[in-house]
């Protein structure tokens, strides 16, 4: 069995704290420094946050709503050597309120690519597989270097400047049968609950992306509008550490429901029905509390608490083992795709096997 040569949570980890309403708070503990930070706070109603190295520390963008990016000196005030440091913001740091934050590495505030017609700034890890790429839109068929070496098969693509309120645009490698990858995409925020949007050639041109970039359309406002700023996230397959795929879901309570193989032991699981409207982007990780047999999950497209009304996946050694027949993770004949990260790799670079919960 292949296994990968580094730690996973040297590129991805999670860290929960309680904020306390104070400025220059440090969290630490993370085990590098992030280049991209999703924040959110599970007690309050409050917006989702990501931040990252190449737009700056204090600006942020909302997952669940189509606001350009804000500066907030009062959220995120810094990326540090092992985690970040805060300001007094509710949002991140709300007194006694319990918060999580997702964590990513890349390379830093990035460097020049030129690989595309557009060109780009770009901090990239091709170790493992996650790059953060900014530029600017031209109105014009396009192509943007994203800097991984391989091809994504997970982008995630913000419009920065526009107050017309633009959606995010996310394509993704696995649709339904007898389409092929990046052919369609999904929403992230209010429109988050619907299904794909088959009419991607106003946004990636029905192109997939190839080992250098991604392509767009003339017609892709909300990602290529001329002479505004976007930001994308874009994500390669690693094995052992990252996997995006898909099933199909067969309605049937936890001892029936389907096992997902991942290759690894998930510490973090995006999941969207691909094909049935009304279902939310559901998140869920290995460091909320009781996560194996929890109720406890969060909206990606959505401001809400923390939610206890599920039974979420079961994170194993290989993958993840569905425990309902919910409409958000198992519908029957419904298709969802997900975007999971490792916490250990199946066999360790020790040759030591990863164990379940």
């Amino acid at each position: 069995m292949a296994y990968i040569s580094f730690q996973p949570n040297d590129y991805f980890n999670t860290k929960l704290w309680t904020g306390n309403s104070t400025n220059s708070t440090a969290i630490t503990g993370v085990g590098f420094q992030p280049d991209m930070t999703w924040i959110k706070n599970r007690s309050q109603t409050d917006n989702h946050a990501i931040f990252d190295a190449i737009r700056g520390a204090t600006y942020r963008i909302y997952p669940n709503a189509t606001d350009a990016q804000i500066q907030a000196t009062n959220s995120l005030a810094s990326f540090d050597s092992d985690g970040f440091t805060l300001n007094d913001g509710g949002d991140a740091n709300g007194n006694g309120e319990n918060i999580v934050g997702w964590n990513w590495k890349a390379n830093g505030t990035g460097s020049a690519n030129t690989d595309g017609t557009i060109s780009s700034t770009v901090s990239a890890s091709t170790t493992s597989g996650f790059s953060i790429v900014k530029y600017t839109g031209t109105g014009a068929n396009a192509t943007v270097g994203h800097g991984l070496g391989v091809a994504p098969k997970m982008i995630i693509v913000k419009n920065l400047d526009s107050g017309l309120g633009y959606e995010w645009m996310i394509g993704h490698s696995d649709l339904a049968s007898g389409e092929t990858g990046f052919s369609a995409n999904w929403y992230f925020n209010g429109f988050g609950t619907g299904i794909r949007n088959q009419n991607a050639t106003a946004s990636w041109n029905s192109t997939s992306p190839t080992n250098s970039v991604f392509s767009l359309h003339s017609g892709a406002t909300y990602m290529n509008a001329s002479g505004e700023a976007n930001i994308a996230y874009c994500f390669a397959e690693k094995k052992g550490f990252s996997k995006f795929g898909s099933y199909v879901g067969n309605g049937e309570p936890a001892g029936d429901a389907p096992f997902i193989y991942t290759g690894f032991k998930p510490a973090f699981l995006l999941i969207k029905s691909s094909s049935y409207a009304g279902q939310h982007w559901s998140i869920t990780d290995n460091r909320r509390l009781g996560y194996n047999g929890s109720s406890a999950w969060l909206k990606a497209d959505s401001s809400g608490v923390e939610l206890t009304n599920l039974v979420n996946p079961d994170l194993l050694s290989n993958g993840f083992k569905l425990q309902n027949n919910n409409d958000i993770y198992n519908k029957n004949g419904q298709s969802y795709i997900f975007m999971a990260f490792a916490e250990e790799p199946l066999v360790s670079s020790n040759g030591v096997p990863a164990t379940a919960r």
